[in-house]
């Protein structure tokens, strides 16, 4: 039986594992990828990860800029492609796009749809207390993240779980979905189940604004945001009139009288900080211009002290 001809489109280091198992499956004809982006303090023009391996396996990578151009369009065609396979491409596709390849597209998407439809599912799973997510394998259509499912799988996600930490769990999860599953799609035995709007939410990019701490939430919600926006855009407060970036925090179910924001404990074993309900300690922070640091470092080098109110 010959290997499937399959196109390749993904960006990030999230996509990697499911170009390799994509290599596995069949003929990768063709790796699409965003252009080079500059980064760093020099702003150098930097390879994205698809990019990066796609090269070292020898794959065909295209960078354009356009997708709805009929060049583009005639030339997906021409390569005479079974499926192509989106993962965390970047773009919404258009018609035309998606109609070149004999089978269409197959989209790995790093939620249990239609929860969390959207560019940051991972985030907002983690952002918003989810206890699951997983990875979600569905046929594109014109919609965001509306096409039909044909494969699931799912994974609990730690109390502790950082959206950074889940994203390298995930990314394996897909590339094994998408390897055991796609040959079925292809062989036409997938049962492509329509999804139900109404349970529909949308993960929309995160902006430097997520970061910044409410207070006023409570506790349990102040660290599942915490979590949701570790490592970009990292949390957030203020302390004295300087920015303090927060690594890692504890829940207390503490009963307090305390405003939100207010330090109600500060010694050399605790910095314990009022939310609306319960109370957060802060175990790792980091102050402008300097590297990360235990809380009660913090408080030992009378950075903060009882009675200071975070994020005035």
């Amino acid at each position: 039986m010959s290997r499937p001809r399959i196109v390749f489109f993904g960006t990030p280091s999230f996509a990697v594992a499911s170009l390799e198992a994509a290599h596995r499956i069949g003929d990768v004809v063709a790796v699409v990828c965003q252009p080079d982006k500059a980064s760093g303090r020099g702003m150098q023009l930097a390879a994205p990860a698809v990019k990066v391996r796609a090269l070292e396996l020898g794959l065909d990578v295209h960078q354009p800029t356009k997708l709805r151009t009929e060049e583009f369009a005639s030339w997906l065609r021409s390569l005479d492609a079974e499926v192509a396979i989106v993962v965390a491409y970047g773009r919404i596709l258009p018609k035309a796009v998606l109609e070149a390849p004999r089978l269409g597209c197959v989209n790995v998407h790093a939620s249990l749809l239609p929860r969390w439809r959207g560019a940051a599912p991972i985030q907002w799973a983690v952002h918003s207390g989810d206890k699951e997510t997983g990875i979600a394998l569905m046929k594109l259509d014109e919609g965001l993240d509306t096409g039909p499912v044909f494969a699931v799988c799912t994974t609990p996600i730690g109390d502790d779980e950082t959206s950074g930490q889940l994203f390298e769990r995930l990314a394996p999860m897909g590339a094994e979905l998408l390897e055991r599953e796609l040959p079925r799609y292809i062989a036409g035995l997938a049962n492509l189940v329509s999804q139900d709007d109404s349970l529909a939410t949308h993960a929309r990019m995160l902006e430097k604004r997520d970061g910044v701490v409410a207070w006023a939430l409570d506790a349990h919600t102040v660290k599942h945001r915490v979590l949701g926006v570790s490592p970009w855009p990292g949390a957030t407060t203020t302390a004295r009139g300087k920015v303090v970036k927060i690594h890692a925090v504890r829940t207390y179910e503490a009963s307090h009288g305390a405003a939100p924001g207010t330090v109600i404990r500060a010694d050399k074993g605790i910095l314990l900080v009022a939310a609306g309900q319960g109370a957060v300690e802060l175990v790792t922070v980091q102050l402008e211009g300097k590297k990360p640091m235990k809380a009660t470092d913090w408080v030992l080098g009378r950075g903060v002290a009882e009675g200071d109110v975070l994020g005035l």
